[in-house]
């Protein structure tokens, strides 16, 4: 039996959507339904078959989640949004004993509470399950069987069933996140943007709990970003357990390089230790050489020349790398100026990729940076800044004089 073809959402970090676009070009190769659309601010459209959701779900790293289209449809009033939640078929995809969850997202509506709207697409659902099997479901906003997602803009109401559950950044192995953890799917795609493959040279000197050094690993590996969690589509009415056991079984384990390829490095004898768990808990099979050592005191890892990607410590974050007495301007200071004489005079030949929410960086690098890319990690705008460690670098920066050097 042929199935139905359903119009999909992917959301991803703002400042992702070219890179998820490719990403969900490459897991198409897999499907001959699924179909990549056009790319909007903050996630990219696609379609496919129910069964393109699972694929999407379990190897997608970028993504947030994937959301099934139910309606789509002009409104006025809350109650034009309440009457199409009620006219869509909620009994075909899940029981009414399942918990619920409703959340919106609105860029130009003219309705005065989204509040207000919420609780009508709530009570829609509610409604109709009411009507047809005099029940309804609970809500749950903690740990929801089912969410709905609502989206209006300035004429238009979208209504989607979310059929990850948990956003898809929750990878189910994180054990400890540390201080101020870059979400995994940021991380996924930093890589991506960065230009780093499976097989690259790739070091991170402020690996933190590891996140970036995590999702690299399992890349190499072949492990998919899902391969370790549940989803919300295995709650759903015909949840096709047969193929999706099918999608599971078809995953292949990658030949791993002889040599080590992906090193990392910390100040935090503590991040060190939460790097070791937390690539264990990922399902790593290898050994990643981590070493404790400050950013400023690094050497290159491998004698081939590689890919440098870190999100460096910025605000309080700081004061793990310095004496927390000394004001933070300072410390910053200071150690962005030992790290970028350190960059300068002993990685000729590599690309350097900061990943930071401090676009002072550059300048107290003392680099010129050969590209920047804003970014969004949560609200908090950031920047990926690129750098170009060309050779003779740091000949160049004794040649000059003294006085010249700031």
């Amino acid at each position: 039996m042929a199935q139905a073809s359903h119009s999909y959402f992917c959301p991803c970090p703002r400042g992702m959507e070219a890179a998820l676009a490719e990403e969900l070009g490459e897991i198409s190769l897999r499907s001959p339904t699924l179909k990549v659309h056009n790319q909007v601010p903050g996630g990219v459209h696609c379609s496919g078959e129910l069964i393109d959701a699972y694929q999407v779900n379990l190897h997608s790293r970028i993504a947030s989640r994937v959301l099934m289209r139910m309606a789509h449809a002009s409104y006025l009033n809350e109650n034009d949004v309440y009457d199409l939640a009620l006219a869509q078929p909620w009994e075909d995809w899940f029981s009414v004993h399942r918990t619920i969850r409703i959340d919106i997202t609105a860029i130009k509506s003219p309705l005065r509470s989204l509040e207000f709207t919420t609780l009508k697409i709530k009570d829609a659902i509610c409604d109709r399950f009411r009507e047809q099997f005099n029940e309804r479901p609970s809500v749950d906003t903690k740990e929801p069987d089912m969410r709905i997602v609502g989206f209006l803009d300035a004429r238009n109401v979208t209504i989607y069933l979310d059929t990850s559950g948990e956003a898809l950044f929750k990878r189910g192995w994180r054990l400890d996140t540390g201080d101020a953890p870059l979400r995994e799917n940021l991380a996924a795609g930093l890589l991506r943007v960065a230009g780093w493959k499976p097989g690259m040279v790739l070091f991170d000197p402020m690996c933190g709990s590891g996140t970036i050094l995590a999702e690299a690993a399992q890349m190499l590996t072949g492990i998919p970003s899902g391969a370790r969690r549940s989803f919300a589509f295995e709650k759903f009415h015909g949840f096709l357990s047969e193929e999706w056991k099918a999608i599971k079984a078809a995953i292949k384990a990658n030949p791993l390089p002889a040599e080590p390829t992906i090193f990392g490095s910390d100040i935090s004898g503590d991040a060190i230790a939460m790097t070791r768990a937390n690539l264990h808990q990922a399902g790593i099979p290898f050994e990643i050489p981590l070493k404790q050592i400050e950013a400023q005191e690094i050497k290159p890892p491998s004698d081939v020349p590689g890919i440098l990607l870190t999100n460096p410590p910025y605000g309080e974050r700081i004061e793990l790398r310095g004496d927390a007495a000394i004001p933070e301007d300072e410390t910053a200071k200071t150690f962005f100026d030992a790290f970028g004489t350190t960059l300068k005079q002993r990685f000729p030949g590599w690309k350097v990729f900061l990943f930071t929410a401090d676009l002072k960086v550059p300048r107290l690098l003392r680099l010129k940076e050969a590209r920047k890319t804003p970014f969004f990690n949560g609200a908090l705008e950031c920047r990926l800044f690129r750098f170009d460690m060309v050779q003779g670098y740091n000949r160049r920066e004794e040649a000059k004089p003294k006085d010249d050097a700031a």
